[in-house]
């Protein structure tokens, strides 16, 4: 004789319920958005020395050093050349960053081409070669290249930080390029070939603007890294050579102006626009598409 069958359902109705513990709710919630919200205390802590430096650029201090808030003032956004020698260094790194971003771009954009789409003899030496510079500390290299311009006999000065800068810089620009060149559908330029254009088309028409987002960010990378290097320049400038981050250190050592302050937000808030026009201009252009 066979044994009652019980319809899923009828054993669905008749089964109590699991009694749900308290607090798992805020438990689960907090499973669900527990990289969210480690993401965001990582950008808190990220931006939180910015907003240090905004909000004491509006400050007044009682004395030379700009460590306790006293006064809200907007003296300093209204004069920030009103330390002697602050404007002058901030153009001096202006240009060496400019200089040194253009070289480094120019040569680590022709470097990661050959290390991604060509087979030659040392390509795998050239490939770790490329990444030393980015693990070596900075005291070495500075160390290394002002050893190596001693000896040469080269002057002290605005070359010798610029070709610091370029050799320092052009590691970051490589890996940046080459990454995106490695990304990027070889079948697209094939098809620019079979459409009868020729080499110099296809690269300006094909490969350049595929390959522009590595480019663009090798190019903010490197002129970050130059405008805010020390070390490096420390042990390649003259005596009369001076660039912002040198003004600070030697600052630091008498007060801190306020005016220092307002560039450094300056930059950051030109930092942001640039990047969030980036990003404004490619959504842009992929809504069109």
């Amino acid at each position: 004789m066979s044994a009652p069958t019980v319809s899923p359902s009828a054993s669905a109705q008749t089964s109590p319920a699991p009694a749900r513990k308290p607090g798992s709710a805020p438990l689960r919630w907090l499973r669900r958005n527990a990289v969210v919200l480690a993401g965001a205390a990582s950008l808190v802590y990220l931006l939180l020395p910015n907003a240090v430096v905004m909000l004491f650029s509006f400050n007044k201090p009682a004395g030379r050093f700009n460590y306790e808030w006293r006064t809200f003032s907007t003296d300093a956004w209204t004069d920030p050349c009103g330390v002697a020698d602050m404007c002058g260094s901030l153009a001096l790194s202006l240009q060496i960053g400019l200089l040194a971003t253009v070289f480094a771009t120019a040569f680590g954009t022709f470097a990661a081409f050959a290390l991604a789409r060509y087979r030659f003899r040392g390509k795998g030496t050239g490939n770790a070669l490329i990444f030393l510079p980015m693990a070596m500390p900075e005291v070495v290299m500075g160390a290394s290249l002002g050893t190596l311009f001693l000896n040469t006999r080269v002057a002290f000065g605005f070359v010798t930080i610029l070709i610091a800068h370029i050799m320092f810089c052009l590691s970051f620009v490589v890996v940046a390029v080459k990454a995106r060149v490695m990304s990027m559908d070889p079948r697209l330029e094939e098809a620019a070939r079979d459409l009868y254009a020729g080499p110099v088309q296809t690269f300006l028409r094909v490969t350049l603007p595929l390959a522009a987002p590595g480019i663009a960010a090798g190019a903010m990378l490197s002129f970050a890294l130059s405008f805010d290097d020390f070390i490096i320049t420390q042990f390649n400038a003259g005596p009369s050579t001076v660039t912002f981050p040198v003004f600070v250190w030697g600052a630091a050592q008498r007060g801190v102006p306020v005016q220092v302050n307002v560039i450094g937000t300056a930059m950051f808030l030109i930092a942001v626009a640039i990047v969030l026009g980036g990003r404004i201009a490619s959504g842009r252009r992929r809504r069109q598409a």
